[in-house]
């Protein structure tokens, strides 16, 4: 790490606080059974900028993130600043988020994961099925077909043709996506996205016929659970988020 300067000292106040959540989000991850050693990303645009994200330095556990040790890079792919000049970013992650934050300037914070049970959905020909209300929360989401580790600029095309406006998407034979205007919403969404699919997987392990409702009670639940038309998700949870993480280790502020 730069040792002439602490991090916080090197950054704005808007910055360091866009620092401290993304590291908050990175905890949580692993606390809720969603990590994956020390691949996938969590991603979000540096306040004040259109081309500046910060990202997990590629060799760390997601338990270990903090504040200071995120890096930034542009969209292009170039390393803007790295406090830890030995590690650097995996090509993965640059190209599936730089993707998102170049087409959906709405969109905040952007997160991959491989989780079993995202894994498995993401397998499944049926897709996320509306077994559930959190199931339904997500009946417009969308899909990518796979095309091999995301390590080809030329797939950015088509990752954002395919999810469109959509909150989340499932990288088919690969895992999910989600993106948020912020880290609260983007992993509060992640969060149910990864319920959906657990709660999927244990009912059709069971070998027993499934219950789908009607299409209009589908479409009914996921209308009500649009941001617009009570409440964005994420925000009055993320507090309480934030007490668990203090609860049980607050380094990932520093």
């Amino acid at each position: 790490m730069k040792r002439d300067a602490a991090v916080r000292d090197l950054v704005s106040e808007q910055e360091w606080q866009a620092r401290v959540e993304l590291a908050a989000c990175y905890r949580l991850m692993p606390l809720y059974g969603m990590s994956d050693l020390i691949y996938n990303h969590i991603t979000s645009r540096v306040p004040g900028t259109d081309d500046r994200i910060l990202i997990n330095p590629y060799g760390w556990l997601y338990e270990e993130i903090t504040a200071s040790s995120l890096v930034t890079i542009d969209l292009a792919g170039n390393v803007v600043f790295n406090p830890h000049d030995d590690h650097g970013i995996n090509a993965a992650g640059y190209v599936i988020h730089s993707a998102v934050h170049m087409a959906r300037h709405d969109v905040g914070c952007a997160m991959h994961t491989h989780s079993r049970a995202g894994m498995a959905v993401s397998a499944l020909k049926c897709g996320l099925l509306p077994l559930t209300q959190t199931a339904m929360r997500f009946a417009d989401i969308a899909y990518h077909d796979y095309e091999g580790p995301a390590i080809d600029e030329a797939e950015r095309e088509r990752l954002v043709r395919d999810l469109g406006d959509a909150s989340a998407m499932i990288l088919r034979n690969h895992g999910l996506l989600a993106v948020g205007a912020d880290v609260p919403q983007c992993f509060n969404t992640m969060y149910w996205l990864e319920m959906a699919c657990r709660a999927q997987v244990n009912a059709m392990a069971c070998n027993a016929e499934l219950l789908i409702p009607p299409k209009d009670v589908v479409d009914k639940t996921c209308h009500l659970y649009k941001p617009h038309v009570r409440r964005p998700h994420g925000l009055l949870e993320w507090p309480a988020m934030l007490r668990t993480l203090d609860r049980r280790d607050p380094s990932y502020k520093q």
